[in-house]
């Protein structure tokens, strides 16, 4: 008499996100831990080393792994400021980054760039006001951030407060985000400066879009 099949639960997609500094690691893991209802298993993934060349090779390494999507999440402000301090001759860390995503956009299906210009701060700002301002540093979107969460502060402790964390505070303007991210339009080639935020790349990704819509 044959056996019946034993239905062997499937394990639940997992998300590999590559990022450069604890912001992300804190705002992701309160996403997560506010968004209880989410099946998909995201991990923030950091480098060794934070150059473009060490984040790309983390992201190729990850793309081969068991991940469902591996997305990289890249805050240009450092890229650019970068750019202009390479010695002329040399492929400068801009052009880098754009042959990087070139190529993840050809022969990687599994990974998708999400660019922040000048970083994360500026997705934050999104949530309050619908902007198209190009900052220069990090410190200018932070800067105008704090007109609206006056007692911001890049600490672990400001991002994950129990029942007060980052994602708390932002989660009732998050609709309006992902409109004023989205009318920001794609990074370009050919204008790679602008103000940029693609966070509706990973918030409308196929499994997570259900949950904030």
């Amino acid at each position: 008499m044959r056996k019946p099949k034993r239905n062997v639960p499937k394990p639940n997609p997992a998300f590999a996100v590559v990022v450069d500094g604890e912001t992300e690691i804190w705002y992701l893991q309160m996403v997560k831990r506010n968004e209880r209802d989410i099946r998909v298993n995201i991990k923030p993934e950091i480098p060794n080393k934070k150059s473009i060349e060490e984040q790309y090779k983390l992201v190729c390494d990850l793309a081969g792994k068991e991940f469902t999507k591996v997305f990289w999440l890249i805050d240009l402000d450092t890229v650019i400021s970068e750019t202009k301090a390479a010695p002329k001759g040399k492929k400068s860390p801009i052009k880098k980054f754009e042959e990087y995503r070139t190529e993840f956009i050809d022969n990687y299906p599994n990974v998708v760039v999400v660019v922040n210009n000048p970083c994360l701060e500026f997705w934050f700002l999104l949530h309050f006001e619908k902007t198209s301002k190009s900052f220069d540093t990090c410190w200018g979107a932070e800067k105008q951030l704090k007109k609206h969460l006056k007692n911001y502060e890049k600490t672990q402790k400001f991002f994950t407060k129990q029942n007060d964390d980052i994602y708390l505070k932002l989660k009732p303007t998050l609709k309006s985000a992902l409109q004023n991210s989205i009318a920001l339009g794609n990074f370009d080639n050919q204008n790679p400066t602008k103000a940029m935020c693609e966070m509706e790349l990973l918030f409308q990704s196929e499994l997570l879009k259900k949950h904030f819509e």
